[in-house]
């Protein structure tokens, strides 16, 4: 029966990464869970759409951590006939002058209403090509600079001609998360073209192909914008002079930057947090930046004890998010139960894991997130002694920390180890463990099991942040730096708390010591002697977590402002 909607899927979403499941591995972090918990929430509220991204054979990878914090990459392969099936289109793209064949792997998300939303893996893993041109789509985010461009000219041109090829040819609006999925402007570009019998391209294809795309840029730290030198562009996508030669194509006439491209070819630009919409347009003065703030599917990330709770007490909130504002009349008794049936899981699972003795009746903080320098997961180590003084007069506390660093991040990785040496000087007297492998089912398990969300970005580098929501979405208030979506969720004593003094307007007047220091008194003065000494009060902000918080930061509301704002707008 869904085959015969073909014709009504009018958005096509192009991702790098998604992550639907967890042994589906399509995905290395925040920006592949947002997009699978966007075509969740697409599937929920009868969006039409398809999506289209690259089969990774061999996944992200799988993190093991050595006694001295050092991380080691091992590879993370996964069976995919076990989880979609193969289509019978073949599609072929020219890479660096060879022809590289395609073929398709199809997965369906289904809503709660029934209504399915497909998603197209692209898979180069084909005896037809050659046995470098195979592994084009093993790996996300391996390679070099030729390896990306070579990955990101299937995903674009590779992604629209197997769209055609599978029939979808009355589609309104190409979604492009990210910079990754431009050259699918390439492809439409050419079609106009083919449209009007020529060879070539002209100035006016690029205003019909304006028309009709989307693009949402995530982050303004440097490394997560693609840009590659001309002359590789040329070797790889060909000489294509009408091309290149396109107002808004490149970068200073010598540069292929994939979110330049992405922001000239697109009729409607966002970024995924107000504060990051504002950062944006400072960044790339001169475009048209709107923002819709990114969310989380609440119906995937809520943890069992609260789908029970909220099935009970808000019988519609998988299909209005909103209602969930109605768990202000939820009894405290039973929002505690819940928590604490969520934070025994994880204490149960982090001891059984790592041989921890974790005391499930001390208060709980919780990290996890792509170990990057500039999201400074080791803030709250500047002061080991300042720490140790807090856990013996004010009250003790347990900390539990998880993320990966990008292979290539040598700092990141030095971030890793340095938590490593923190656990070291803290003794006994503060237990923390750093969980590796972080992964889907452990990034659900934690947000829910904890006491308190900790997230210490640098801003202005946070564009949204998703963790913290899903935090909320089970109670969990969180103690983060004004920064991405917290500037908005955050409401002082109600919703949690907020560090240090926010964005600063001139760069030189960051203080890592002043934030630490906030830190550090939010901590002894409010957070745990409240969670100690007032727990009926700590409760209200759990429910206020969930009423304010959980019922608008999810992708049901980002969604229905996609569609008003984006999709199908003029």
């Amino acid at each position: 029966m869904q085959e015969l909607l073909i014709e009504r899927r009018s958005i096509a979403y192009f991702s790098m990464e998604i992550g639907i499941e967890e042994r589906i591995h399509t995905y290395s972090g925040g920006l592949g869970i947002l997009a699978g918990d966007t075509i969740r929430s697409s599937a929920d509220l009868k969006v039409p759409m398809i999506a289209v991204t690259l089969l990774y054979r061999k996944g992200y990878f799988r993190q093991r951590l050595g006694d001295d914090g050092w991380q080691h990459e091992e590879s993370a392969p996964w069976k995919v006939e076990d989880f979609m099936h193969e289509m019978s289109a073949r599609v072929q793209v020219t890479v660096h002058g060879r022809t590289v064949h395609l073929r398709a792997w199809k997965y369906e998300v289904k809503g709660i209403t029934g209504f399915n939303v497909p998603v197209i893996f692209l898979d180069a893993d084909l005896p037809e090509n050659s046995q470098w041109d195979r592994t084009l789509t093993h790996h996300l985010y391996g390679g070099d600079n030729y390896y990306r461009l070579c990955q990101e000219l299937i995903l674009g041109v590779g992604g629209i001609r197997m769209l055609r090829e599978l029939g979808y040819r009355n589609i309104q609006s190409f979604h492009m998360n990210e910079g990754h999925a431009a050259l699918l402007t390439l492809e439409l570009l050419d079609e106009e073209a083919k449209k009007a019998g020529r060879d070539h391209l002209i100035e006016n294809d690029h205003k019909a192909v304006q028309r009709r795309c989307v693009f949402t840029t995530h982050t303004i730290v440097p490394a997560g914008h693609d840009q590659f030198p001309l002359e590789m562009a040329q070797m790889i996508i060909g000489q294509r002079e009408d091309f290149f030669a396109l107002d808004g194509v490149l970068h200073n006439g010598n540069t292929l930057n994939m979110t330049r491209l992405a922001l000239n070819l697109s009729r409607y630009v966002n970024g995924v947090a107000k504060k990051h919409g504002e950062a944006s347009r400072q960044l790339f003065a001169g475009y048209s930046i709107n923002s819709i703030t990114n969310g989380v599917h609440a119906a995937t990330w809520v943890s069992e004890p609260f789908r029970q709770l909220f099935d009970q007490y808000i019988p519609m909130w998988q299909r209005d998010n909103f209602s969930l504002r109605y768990a202000l009349n939820i009894p405290k008794d039973k929002i505690w139960d819940a928590h604490l049936q969520a934070k025994r899981k994880l204490i149960e699972l982090v001891n059984t894991q790592t041989g921890s003795d974790l005391d499930e009746e001390v208060l709980t903080i919780g990290f996890a997130r792509r170990a990057a320098t500039y999201k400074r997961g080791d803030l709250l180590f500047q002061d080991i002694e300042r720490l140790k003084s807090i856990s013996t007069h004010t009250g003790k506390f347990q900390v539990i920390y998880a993320g990966k660093a990008h292979p290539k991040d040598q700092g990141g990785k030095e971030l890793i180890q340095r938590i490593f040496q923190a656990k070291q000087a803290l003794g006994k007297e503060i237990k923390l463990v750093y969980l590796e492998n972080y992964n889907m089912t452990l990034g659900a398990m934690m947000t829910a099991g904890v006491d308190i969300w900790l997230n210490t970005p640098e801003p202005p580098m946070e564009a949204s942040g998703t963790s913290g929501m899903k935090a909320a979405l089970n109670g969990v208030p969180n103690l983060s730096v004004p920064d991405g979506w917290w500037i908005e969720g955050h409401i002082e004593g109600l919703t949690g708390w907020s560090i240090g003094n926010g964005i600063p307007e001139n760069a030189e007047d960051r203080n890592h010591s002043k934030d630490a220091e906030s830190l550090y008194d939010k901590m002894e003065n409010i957070v745990i002697p409240l969670y100690y000494q007032d727990p009926g009060r700590f409760i209200d902000m759990m429910r206020y977590s969930i009423a304010i918080n959980g019922s608008f930061f999810n992708t049901h509301r980002m969604m229905q402002e996609y569609v008003l704002n984006a999709y199908f707008s003029c």
